[in-house]
């Protein structure tokens, strides 16, 4: 007895142990996350935000640190009830603003505070809620942007006798985006003069009576917007539509706005894609932006455009450079550009040398560089792996090698089982190779079969890089003794514009195909279990998950799709941005000539052979993918008698954000999964 109770004992605290060192839901949402990495003036010091969850309180507060360039130990410099965001250096050096709130409920202001954490002083005041801003080069003035009000949208702000009437009055098209519904508001730029310590005024609006947003929704921001280094123009992307013109084209453009007269003129138009993120050279005799091509395809190549203003010559630096270029930065001299991009699956940092005309990529290895800032010999930047959140690395420029600046969930890591992850390329039925991550479990047995699980990517055009993700995170899916095959099927960035472009107009062809690829060449591992498979994705992902769940011949035996599009016809007639519905399904399903990728690629269709369990997520306000998808492949599963459940969440959109709400999309994730596969 005594010798039974011992080995139990020893099997609880392994048991007990296993679960302690690997990886779980709640554990995710303890990581620390880095954030707005910015560099001093002075190249020295790097300054960051740190966020941080509390489950209970389901929210999180961001923090200011500073750190050495050269390496050292990061010092907090802010400890204020909620979040400090937006930080960055002030031009001379001697501050740091971000923005915050002075108490709780109150308009976000813009704050000054010393590096070492002292003398914090609010500097606007009565300017309204301040969403983001930058000094001019000068720190004399301070451009930003706050929401102004300038449409009617509800029934009570029409008339006047009927204030608790709610109804939402609509006249075009882009009446609500991603996750927010059109309230009337549009996002400004304003710069006012600092004086005294004190933004004056409440800011000249540079866009006055403009029914347009500058940054461009939801995702823009301040990179968005930059001032001339003699501060005479501000320089912003913007596109310049309404309603169904906005939701059909991606033609946003860069606007000029002179300080001095007050007027604003188009640089860019006779660029007809996305136009974004200018960017001054330090002597302000160039002008660099991110360039798309096409109008309506929003994941183009996007391309370094430069503008001399000597020789008044624009050139494509990058045209002939077959990646799309993420994020760049200038050097002091002007005659050198640094930036990011995807190539095979990882994000890496490069250089553009003006004189030579000529790329070369400085980093190397399994991982993604998630921003990028210049500091003399070395470039700063975020960087990430599928087992690693962001921490922040100094790079030398000429050697490529790197020093590590953070390491912010070092505890937490140390106590970690890490499972491998191995790269393969894998044969094509088109006779090409995709390349496709494996993720094994931590203290994987090659000995044993485990279930595995195959990941299928949304965007569509999103590479399956070394991302960290708090939702789709690999080494959860591990920490539960899932191998995971997650492919870079057609359409992904990173393998040429050609690879990226195939999937438009295809999207059950080949990149489904690459999919089967993937899996029908992992499984042939004695490790894999070939009978206890299954396929999970988002958005695309999800759709893949639909339309697998048609046509996969008995591969999978449990599928979960998370806001997935399952219905090309009434997804067209509820999603908002019709120009990406535009080019990848190829238009309208009413037109006179209707695109074959309804009849040939929409998941509904092949509802007749569903015959597998699925679990179903989504949002409630997802407005991209809209509610309807879900419950209409719920109600087909459920009508069909298929062992299915769907989970709703009220408040989330496209993805899931709140602290509480990820643990329990997690725990139904998992739990459905054991059920089917183990």
């Amino acid at each position: 007895m005594i010798k039974k109770a011992l080995l139990l004992l020893t099997l609880i605290i392994s048991v007990a142990g296993i679960s302690q060192n690997r990886m779980t839901p709640e554990l995710l949402w303890k990581l620390k996350r880095v954030g707005n990495i910015q560099v001093s003036p002075d190249g020295e010091q790097v300054l960051f935000s740190l966020k941080t969850y509390d489950l209970n309180k389901n929210g999180g507060s961001s923090d200011l640190y500073v750190v050495p360039a050269a390496g050292g130990t990061p010092k907090q410099i802010t400890n204020r009830p909620g979040s400090e965001f937006d930080a960055q250096w002030r031009p001379d050096g001697q501050k740091i603003a971000f923005l915050a709130t002075p108490e709780e409920g109150s308009e976000t202001s813009i704050f000054e505070i010393n590096p070492d954490g002292s003398d914090l002083a609010r500097i606007s005041y009565g300017a309204g809620q301040i969403n983001g801003f930058k000094y001019f080069p000068d720190g004399k003035k301070i451009v930003f942007i706050k929401d102004v009000k300038l449409n009617k949208v509800k029934s009570q702000e029409i008339v006047s006798d009927l204030p608790q009437s709610n109804a939402r009055v609509i006249d075009d098209l882009m009446y609500r985006h991603w996750g927010s519904w059109d309230d009337g508001h549009r996002s400004h730029i304003f710069f006012a003069v600092i004086q005294d310590g004190k933004m004056q005024g409440t800011g000249i609006d540079i866009m006055k009576g403009e029914n347009y947003d500058a940054p461009l929704k939801p995702f823009g921001g301040m990179e968005q917007i930059t001032v001339s280094p003699d501060g005479n123009s501000i320089v912003y992307a913007c596109k310049k539509m309404e309603g169904l013109n906005y939701a059909i084209s991606t033609n946003s453009d860069l606007y000029v706005y002179n300080v001095l007269l007050g007027n604003t003129n188009n640089m860019t138009k006779k660029y007809t894609g996305y136009d974004l993120d200018p960017s001054y050279s330090a002597d302000g005799k160039k002008i660099a932006w991110l360039s798309m091509e096409q109008d309506g395809f929003e994941s183009d190549k996007n391309d370094i455009m430069v503008h001399d203003y000597e020789t008044q010559l624009t050139t494509n630096l990058t045209q002939a450079f077959d990646l799309t270029v993420s994020g760049f930065v200038w050097d002091d001299t002007g005659e050198k550009i640094y930036f990011k991009s995807v190539k095979e699956a990882t994000y890496q940092l490069f250089e553009y040398d003006l004189k030579k005309k000529a790329v070369r990529q400085i980093t190397e290895g399994m991982h993604n560089y998630t921003s990028i800032a210049f500091a003399g010999d070395q470039l700063i930047g975020g960087k990430q792996s599928m087992n690693h959140p962001t921490d922040i690395y100094a790079v030398n420029i000429k050697k490529g090698t790197e020093t590590q600046l953070t390491d912010v969930n070092k505890e937490i890591y140390d106590d970690l089982e890490i499972g491998k992850i191995e790269k393969r390329w894998v044969a094509t039925t088109d006779g090409k190779k995709e390349l496709v991550w494996v993720i094994f479990p931590p203290n994987f047995d090659k000995d044993k079969k485990y279930p595995a699980l195959l990941y299928c990517q949304g965007g569509p055009q999103s590479a399956v890089s070394q991302f960290f993700s708090y939702r789709w995170n690999f080494q959860l899916m591990a920490a539960n003794d899932y191998i995971i095959i997650a492919p870079n099927r057609r359409g992904l960035p990173g393998f040429g514009q050609k690879w990226n472009d195939a999937i438009s107009g295809d999207w059950g062809g080949q990149p489904i195909d690459d999919y089967i690829s993937a899996v029908d060449e992992l499984k042939k591992e004695p490790y894999i279990d070939q009978n206890n498979i299954g396929a999970v994705g988002a958005s695309y992902g999800g759709y893949s998950v639909y339309y697998l769940a048609g046509m996969h011949e008995n591969r999978f035996k449990t599928f979960i799709s998370h806001c997935g599009l399952y219905n090309l016809e009434s997804w067209y007639g509820t999603t908002e941005e019709l120009f990406f519905a535009n080019k990848d399904i190829g238009g309208p399903y009413f037109n006179q000539m209707v695109p074959p990728s309804y009849a040939k690629y929409s998941p509904h269709k092949l509802a007749k052979n569903w015959n597998t369990s699925m679990l179903i997520f989504h949002g409630e306000q997802d407005f991209r993918v809209p509610l309807n998808q879900g419950m209409e492949a719920f109600q087909t599963l459920q009508i069909k008698g298929i062992d299915s459940r769907m989970i709703l969440f009220p408040d989330e959109n496209h993805w899931i954000l709140s602290p509480q709400n990820g643990v329990f999309w997690h725990r139904e994730f998992y739990g459905w999964l054991d059920k089917h596969l183990k």
